[in-house]
């Protein structure tokens, strides 16, 4: 499949050459576009699937575009909430993250976890979708180190899951610009804008979709000192840390009374933004 989307690719890379005409993406936070927050976008966030969105759009007046994901969801309710919604917008092409949240709870099982990814897997490949899986990124730097095993299985069992299914895998477990504290947002949970754009451009790549995204150096932050250090530790365990812990006691999530940001039609980006040659990408009633 890949070989086929390549030898689709503009030389030129003036416009994204690919096959694909209406995108729905699926998952939690990271989907939603926590971190990355834009006033214009729905739901005051832009986030990667917006990024890849508008680049996916360039010269396809055309494309439409969904984002139905929504904060804290668990695999389990993605996969009950999410799919058939998804399903009758008939996309061709699809994105789902999702176990993240399950991991970081206390008995997040990373095998069981892969049985019920590849059920969801199924179900769209079957329907004729191009679908892309992402792996956990590597978390031994993070405040998430202590799952960092977990998320190394669960990236095996990803694999295995999109091997049997021809889905795409976007990498990020590889994607060690990561590991760049600038990539993250200030709760150490979400990425950043900077995390959620070098994370586009990666999709991008995965699909061999020409893109203008362009790296980007920031400069490193200058080393901290150790008080420095224990003072954010401790602001962070304040803000975001122990209200995290008291909605897992409550039994309550992120996400709980909010709905997807992208559910009902309108533009990703007006033509104003890109020029009027760009077209602009809509999100699409089922057909």
């Amino acid at each position: 499949m890949v070989s086929e989307i390549n030898s689709l690719a503009a030389a030129d890379g003036t416009a994204a050459a690919h096959p694909w005409g209406r995108y729905v993406a699926l998952g939690d936070s990271f989907t939603e576009g926590i971190g990355d927050p834009e006033a214009n976008s729905p739901g005051g966030h832009r986030g990667w699937a917006d990024r890849v969105s508008e680049e996916l759009s360039r010269g396809h007046a055309d494309f439409a575009y969904a984002n139905l994901a929504v904060c804290g969801r668990l695999l389990q309710q993605i996969s009950d909430q999410q799919l058939a919604p998804c399903l009758s917008l008939k996309p061709d092409l699809v994105s789902i993250s999702a176990g993240g949240n399950d991991l970081i709870r206390p008995g997040g099982d990373p095998d069981l976890l892969a049985e019920k990814l590849d059920s969801a897997v199924q179900i769209l490949s079957s329907a004729g979708a191009t679908v892309i899986l992402f792996s956990g990124p590597d978390t031994g730097s993070t405040v998430l180190g202590r799952i960092r095993g977990k998320v190394a299985i669960y990236n095996e069992n990803l694999r295995t899951v999109a091997a049997r299914h021809d889905a795409v895998v976007a990498d990020m477990w590889s994607l060690r610009q990561l590991a760049d504290p600038q990539m993250w947002n200030e709760d150490r949970l979400h990425f950043s804008p900077l995390g959620h754009h070098t994370i586009a451009a990666m999709v991008l790549d995965s699909l061999n979709v020409p893109h203008t995204l362009e790296p980007l150096s920031p400069k490193p932050l200058p080393p901290r000192t150790w008080r420095e250090a224990r003072a954010g530790d401790f602001v962070w365990a304040r803000e975001y840390f122990v209200p995290w812990v008291i909605r897992r006691l409550r039994h309550r999530s992120s996400g709980d009374g909010i709905t997807a940001k992208r559910p009902t039609p309108g533009p990703v980006f007006g033509s104003d933004r890109f020029g009027s040659d760009q077209g602009t990408a809509l999100i699409l009633p089922p057909e």
